[in-house]
């Protein structure tokens, strides 16, 4: 796995994880991946209250997972996020779960945007999101 994260997310697979195989449900991998972002860019400035003051957050706009190797119950997992592009309005976020063996668990790619929510519609990226993703100092 190449590098260039901007996060690491430690995660415990729980029960509540889990599908009838034992393994990772797909649904909680999307919130396993949006808690890892949440976490991300709240870190960096861009959490709930700031969102809620300036009245503009963030969307996802895309999702498409890649399963990859099963993540167990009471599994110690990392989520790693980074972002890979961002192109006017529009910013692609990669996370991969990564098993303790060092094994991708599953790989994520999020198309995402800044949307502002008095005016209803998408914005482009300020320097504070741009930071809060890991592209900015």
């Amino acid at each position: 796995m190449s590098g260039g994260f901007h996060h690491e997310y430690p995660v415990l697979i729980r029960e509540s994880h889990l599908d009838v195989f034992g393994h990772v449900n797909n649904a909680a991998y999307l919130e396993i991946f949006e808690e890892a972002r949440w976490d991300w860019i709240t870190r960096n400035g861009f959490g709930l209250k700031e969102i809620r003051e300036r009245g503009i957050g963030p969307v996802v706009l895309e999702a498409k997972l890649r399963f990859q190797r099963e993540a167990t119950n009471r599994e110690s997992v990392i989520v790693k996020s980074r972002t890979l592009a961002y192109d006017g309005k529009i910013g692609t976020v990669e996370q991969v779960m990564v098993r303790a063996d060092g094994k991708p668990s599953c790989t994520a790619e999020f198309t995402i945007a800044l949307f502002d929510m008095k005016a209803r519609k998408l914005i482009a990226p300020t320097p504070e999101w741009l930071k809060a993703v890991g592209l900015a100092v």
